[in-house]
């Protein structure tokens, strides 16, 4: 299991990855990423994970679009 969390000027940024492929990445309360969904500034969608790259990815594009 990997865990951080970070403090940063805009909010804090939670990032959690189990063996079991479950996750969670969160930025305040804009933008979270859970185990099959996303939600960003309240609306939220499913997700299909295809990897932790894009994962990575598709969670900085939204939190880029966001901000």
């Amino acid at each position: 299991m990997f865990y951080e969390k970070v403090l940063l000027p805009g909010g804090v940024l939670e990032i959690e990855l189990r063996d079991d492929m479950t996750y969670l990445l969160r930025y305040g309360n804009l933008i979270e990423y859970s185990t099959g969904r996303r939600r960003v500034r309240g609306r939220t969608l499913p997700y299909d994970f295809r990897s932790v790259e894009q994962l990575r990815y598709d969670f900085e594009q939204d939190l880029a679009e966001a901000a």
